[in-house]
């Protein structure tokens, strides 16, 4: 595969790399609006916060309460928690086996270009599947994230505030395929969900992965070692 297509930025950029590790989701939005002042104020760096969630169901900007399935009592005797948020996009499960990927990024060292900037999100995930497990997978004109064939194995959405951006991807590693079935996964009725554990008929080691998308993230975006 080529080693940019869209074009490094003209000077190379820092990021920072954040494992936060499993941190239930309204504690993790707290940490994005924090970092997204601060980067906004030049006190960080563009920052990618990794972190693993208990289940919890998100709703984006697009959502409406019949993207959610699942019975009130079943989500709830599954301790699952429901948030609307203002990323992009409708209904998205995140749990245990993703990896949760927060970009905390200035846009203005890369182009301001919001297209670009989730074309890159989707790049880096179609590299690391082709470089690191030989699955071809593909980005979608009409629905956004990454997907093999018609299943999704990234759920991609951002929110953008003054020029940073916030929210980001959702890894399918080894999360438990059925919860999907609680919700419209991304408002997509046709299609359906998959994850690396599935493609490969193994469960990964997670850590690995990790150190992967952060490889992947920092080619695409151009970004130098920390």
């Amino acid at each position: 595969m080529s080693s940019q297509p869209w074009g490094q930025p003209r000077e190379p950029l820092t990021l920072k790399v954040m494992d936060a590790g499993r941190m239930p989701y309204a504690e993790a939005l707290e940490l994005q609006l924090r970092l997204v002042e601060e980067r906004r104020e030049n006190r960080i760096p563009d920052t990618l916060v990794l972190v693993e969630h208990p289940p919890v169901i998100t709703m984006g900007r697009k959502a409406t309460d019949g993207d959610i399935l699942a019975p009130k009592a079943q989500l709830e005797a599954a301790g699952v928690e429901i948030h609307r948020i203002t990323r992009g996009g409708e209904a998205t499960y995140h749990g245990p086996g993703q990896i949760v990927g927060y970009a905390i990024i200035n846009l203005a060292a890369h182009q301001r270009k919001v297209r670009l900037f989730i074309e890159r999100m989707e790049e880096v995930f179609v590299r690391l599947l082709d470089r690191h497990y030989a699955i071809s997978a593909r980005r979608d004109e009409e629905h956004r994230g990454v997907w093999v064939g018609n299943e999704k194995i990234t759920a991609i959405g951002i929110a953008i505030t003054r020029g940073i951006t916030m929210h980001g991807f959702a890894f399918n590693v080894a999360p438990d395929l059925s919860h999907f079935s609680w919700i419209v996964p991304c408002g997509i009725r046709d299609r359906g969900v998959t994850s690396l554990q599935a493609l490969t008929g193994r469960t990964p080691d997670p850590e690995t992965v990790k150190l992967q998308v952060v490889e992947s993230f920092r080619t695409v975006y151009g970004y130098r070692d920390s």
